[in-house]
């Protein structure tokens, strides 16, 4: 290992700190707007949902339209320009199944928005919930977000923040300082940019197959605006801070303890074939983690040639994103709620928590139980079902398990299925079934503390 300490220019550390002091401005410094505590990313994010907010389902049907149409097309007729790019290549080049997907997602949509069809379909209970309450976030949040990452990503702050925390990432979390960014993006932002930022730093070579599982589905929180969200809709605002102090003790321990144990213990640490490893955090004998992080975070920094490329990753990653991610969302977050609103699979699912609650003396167990499983299809979802029950201390409950088992398929699952970390639908459920066991007995005794 080369430990030889570089002389830089000052316009070589500007490099590095300039761009990586806006991406914490924007990124990672709460900020407190009519009362509401976001993130500049946040502020810029809604300002545009609130500009478009009538054009937006009627934009994302068009483009999830687009999407399917061209995947097919671009199957039947073979098109030199498609190609030859690698782009619109791995854009419209894709198997059977997703392009059926994207005609789902394309037919959930089109049917919504003209609200022509199975009400079961287009109701606001169902296709209306992913289409004019989900995906106009998740259209707006990935704008913005794939547009600034790369000053998180390209400028060395991930270089740096990684060399100084990873004595306390590797051996509590197991995992590489960066993820503790991760985090960081997710809980003052939303759990969908966490997921974004760790499939980035997978394919770019950062993360093992396990430490990307890892981070994905233990680090990806959602943020202190949505769980704001979560405690007005279920009452129990009041006690806010109890709340997510609860949310965050018991996600520390899901994190300790689900990487731990199969099927995250048995994903291999080895890196994405494409991009082989890139990352260096060990630390050489008589330099400082600081003085080391920084000149790691420069050298990174210094390998950025053309600020042009920088944008031109960013709004390709925003079309990506748009066109194979949200038909997506559209098909699987459809379905995934009309299972959970027009069937009892999630009730007859939800049985063996009732002895469980019981044991743990939840106040109305049989009416919470179903909160314990449903919320796989939609983070939201148990707070919905949690609402009507007059226990408080069972709210309490139900609003920190829908915040700390954290999978959703809505959302965050079908991001990971998505991409390219190493991860399957039943890996997922096994996973969102140990965050519930484990994190819920925690919840409990803290709310059990709390409210006697």
């Amino acid at each position: 290992m080369n430990s030889e300490q570089h002389k830089f220019t000052a316009s070589q550390y500007m490099k590095f700190w300039l761009p990586s002091l806006i991406g914490v401005l924007l990124f990672l410094v709460p900020i407190s707007v009519d009362g509401r505590v976001t993130i500049g990313l946040g502020v810029l994010a809604d300002g545009l949902q609130a500009l478009l907010a009538d054009y937006i389902p009627l934009i994302m049907t068009i483009i999830i339209c687009l999407a399917a149409i061209g995947s097919l097309v671009e199957k039947i007729i073979d098109l030199p320009f498609v190609k030859n790019s690698p782009f619109l290549n791995s854009l419209l080049n894709i198997p059977p199944l997703w392009i059926a997907m994207r005609f789902l997602g394309a037919i959930f949509a089109v049917l919504t928005l003209t609200e022509i069809g199975p009400e079961f379909i287009w109701s606001m209970a169902t296709g209306g919930t992913v289409l004019y309450d989900l995906i106009p976030v998740l259209m707006v949040w990935f704008l913005f977000a794939c547009l600034f990452m790369p000053l998180l990503l390209q400028f060395g702050l991930m270089d740096f923040i990684g060399t100084i925390v990873r004595k306390i990432m590797q051996p509590l979390f197991k995992l590489p300082g960066r993820s503790s960014i991760d985090a960081l993006a997710s809980w003052m932002g939303s759990g969908t940019v966490g997921v974004l930022l760790t499939t980035q730093q997978y394919e770019s070579g950062y993360y093992t197959k396990r430490e990307a599982s890892v981070v994905a589905t233990n680090f990806s929180i959602a943020s202190i605006a949505f769980s704001l969200v979560i405690a007005r809709f279920l009452s129990i605002d009041h006690m806010f801070v109890q709340f997510y102090i609860t949310v965050i003790v018991a996600g520390v321990v899901a994190a300790v303890i689900v990487p731990r144990i199969p099927p995250l213990s048995f994903k291999k640490d080895t890196y994405y074939e494409a991009a082989g490893k890139q990352i260096n955090e060990v630390v050489p004998e008589g330099v400082s983690s600081f003085k080391w992080g920084v000149q790691k975070a420069v050298e990174k920094a210094d390998q950025v040639k053309s600020y042009r490329g920088v944008i031109k990753s960013g709004v390709f990653n925003v079309v990506d994103i748009w066109f194979a991610l949200i038909p997506l969302v559209m098909a699987l977050g459809t379905i995934a709620l009309i299972i959970a609103e027009k069937t009892p699979i999630f009730n007859y699912l939800s049985y063996p928590f009732i002895p469980f609650l019981q044991l743990l003396q939840i106040p109305e167990a049989e009416a919470a139980a179903p909160a314990m499983i449903v919320g796989f299809a939609d983070m939201f979802l148990p707070a919905v079902v949690g609402s009507g029950i007059e226990s408080e201390l069972t709210r309490f409950v139900i609003g920190v398990m829908s915040l700390a088992q954290l999978i959703y398929m809505s959302e965050i699952g079908i991001l990971l299925l998505k991409s390219k970390i190493p991860i399957s639908f039943l890996q997922l459920f096994i996973i969102f079934l140990q965050r519930t066991i484990i994190t819920l007995p925690v919840a409990a005794l803290l709310a059990h503390l709390l409210f006697f």
